[in-house]
């Protein structure tokens, strides 16, 4: 059953990755515990180029994302009633576990806290599918990734064609052929409303930061990791000191293959 705009106006957000400066805040190792107006501002110059708040907090999105979008894809396995359902949730599980690798390791390169919690709003998805059953399951599960991945696509684009730092760059290639082939699987289902998805990506409701921001770990909490299936058939990019690394950034997703970069 398609989705109407009042029955979604309050659940998608096309910033749910996508987020206000506001929301953005995040405290990290670096001493930094409220960012500026200017995502260009640079916090760090590393061996990798310089790092700046947006360069950061891309960083802490991409960790953020796999954190709901993993179990969903669980959930999607467990749930789903066609096989393209089925696809879409191996696609999103083999493709955040392989995300989150390089997020781990970049992110204790570059001296930046990570989360292992998902912001508010995205805990929330993931309750929403939990309670969801049968075609419903599918049509939601669809929906809700259909508009959360279309709305993080350009945000990706942005980052990899401004940032000057190899790694940032290096994560950027790599989240952009995953949220590409999320968006295909998605698509392939069948069940995407389009002209909600589009509303949902460019009307999104007004949330308070607290919403959209992933909390910090707590001392001591050991790191949440999202293990990578048997059977995974995508490989994360070889980082600077690597094997393999060619300096390029060059993303693999789903199949091994590399992506061209959005925008």
């Amino acid at each position: 059953m398609p989705f109407s705009r009042n029955a979604t106006g309050t659940l998608f957000v096309g910033g749910a990755l996508s987020l206000t400066l506001a929301a953005l805040a995040y405290p990290s190792m670096l001493g930094v515990n409220t960012t500026s107006s200017a995502t260009t501002r640079v916090i760090a110059n590393t061996q990798w180029g310089p790092l700046t708040e947006g360069d950061r907090d891309f960083v802490v999105k991409v960790r953020a994302a796999g954190l709901w979008e993993y179990p969903v894809g669980q959930l999607g396995l467990k749930k789903g009633t066609t096989p393209a359902v089925i696809t879409a949730s191996k696609h999103l599980i083999d493709g955040h576990a392989a995300l989150d690798i390089s997020c781990r390791k970049i992110s204790q390169m570059l001296n930046i806290t990570i989360p292992n919690v998902a912001s508010p709003q995205q805990q929330g998805f993931v309750s929403t599918l939990t309670a969801d059953s049968g075609k419903k399951f599918d049509t939601d599960f669809a929906n809700i990734l259909r508009v959360t991945h279309g709305s993080i696509f350009n945000t990706i684009a942005k980052v990899r064609s401004t940032t000057t730092n190899t790694l940032v760059r290096t994560l950027a290639d790599q989240a952009n052929a995953t949220v590409l082939d999320h968006i295909t699987v998605m698509e392939q289902t069948g069940l995407v409303d389009f002209p909600s998805v589009l509303f949902q990506e460019t009307t999104p409701p007004k949330l308070p930061a607290t919403d959209l921001t992933p909390p910090p770990p707590d001392p001591g909490q050991p790191q949440v990791v999202l293990t990578p299936p048997v059977n995974s058939t995508t490989k994360p990019p070889a980082l600077p000191g690597e094997p393999g690394f060619t300096g390029s950034g060059a993303g693999v997703g789903n199949g091994g293959t590399p992506a061209p970069t959005a925008g």
